[in-house]
């Protein structure tokens, strides 16, 4: 190890197959993430502010929100930096730190979707007994949980990709530092660490799967049992938000895995998607449909009106 130089910067070649197209997708990842700041800033004021919202449910989105927030925010500013032609480098800390919350965010988010189909199994099927079951201090345990597990997960695939010397070259063939992109890149056989990470990643990925998928078929058993048409809606309702925001976020996961041989460009619009565009999704698909939402948010602003006139 003495005799080589250790890397302190890597160069971020972008997205792959994309060259002269770094105007229009400018334009394009920079409205698609306006639009994800301010409905998720949108929906956890809404949650924040509404006592009405201040239900199992909801916290749970409230969670989602910042979730979303943060997610957005690991990958798309240096990829607009990236496109706005600002510079390609990132700094080696700044590399660890950006695959370290990646992680962090990418689990928090399977188990997060996970406790919310939990939370509606027990809205749905024991409706009676919810708010004994679902109480504050549960919620927040699972709250607590989801995200000190998402924090563990991480620093084992961080320290799994970091503990192996960097010595050049230094170009990650991809638009942010990603495990698979950077291992390519270590001075010593990066096999073992590649094998631990895609199982951990998968493992998880399948258990929080499997587990939501045995939740909504509680759920479906349920509902057909009610007799009423309007109470089959009304109960499907409850979740229909839900099951359109975890068809966004493990379908193109799904579709990627399902590919023999995903090809490089392929596997970049399946991460921008999830990066990028599902939490622009998520705060129209619990927003626009559900009448709570809307009236806490006409509530902050009508109060808001209020105050700017008073003064």
């Amino acid at each position: 190890m003495t005799n080589h130089t250790m890397v302190t910067e890597f160069t971020l070649l972008g997205i792959p197959e994309t060259e002269g197209l770094e105007k229009v997708l400018l334009l394009l990842f920079s409205a698609l993430y306006t639009c994800a700041l301010l409905g998720n800033f949108l929906i956890l004021t809404a949650v924040i502010s509404s006592q009405q919202l201040h239900t199992p449910m909801y916290f749970f989105l409230g969670n989602l929100s910042i979730f979303d927030l943060g997610f957005c925010s690991t990958t798309a500013p240096k990829m607009l930096s990236y496109l706005s032609g600002q510079g390609q480098g990132i700094s080696f800390q700044g590399c660890v730190v950006q695959l370290f919350f990646y992680h962090c965010l990418g689990c928090t988010e399977c188990f997060l979707y996970t406790v919310m189909a939990y939370d509606r199994f027990v809205a749905i099927c024991y409706p009676l007994r919810y708010t004994v079951i679902m109480n504050h201090r549960v919620c927040c345990v699972l709250a607590t949980g989801t995200w000190m597990s998402g924090c563990v997960h991480a620093i084992i695939l961080t320290s799994l990709t970091f503990q192996l010397p960097y010595c050049g070259p230094s170009e990650v063939d991809y638009y942010f530092c990603d495990m698979p992109a950077v291992l390519l890149l270590a001075c010593e056989d990066p096999s073992l660490a590649q094998r631990v990470g895609f199982t951990n990643v998968g493992l998880l990925s399948l258990i929080c799967f499997f587990l939501i998928l045995v939740s909504y078929t509680r759920i479906g058993i349920s509902i057909s049992k009610i007799r009423s048409t309007e109470g089959r809606q009304r109960a499907f309702s409850t979740c229909s938000a839900h099951l359109t925001a975890i068809i966004c976020a493990y379908g193109p996961v799904i579709v990627i895995y399902l590919q023999p041989s995903p090809s490089p460009l392929l596997g970049a619009i399946i991460q921008i998607l999830n990066n990028l565009v599902t939490p622009t999704l998520n705060p129209l698909i619990y927003s626009l449909r559900n009448k709570d939402v809307k009236s806490a948010l006409r509530n902050v602003f009508l109060k808001r009106n209020l105050s700017l006139e008073n003064k």
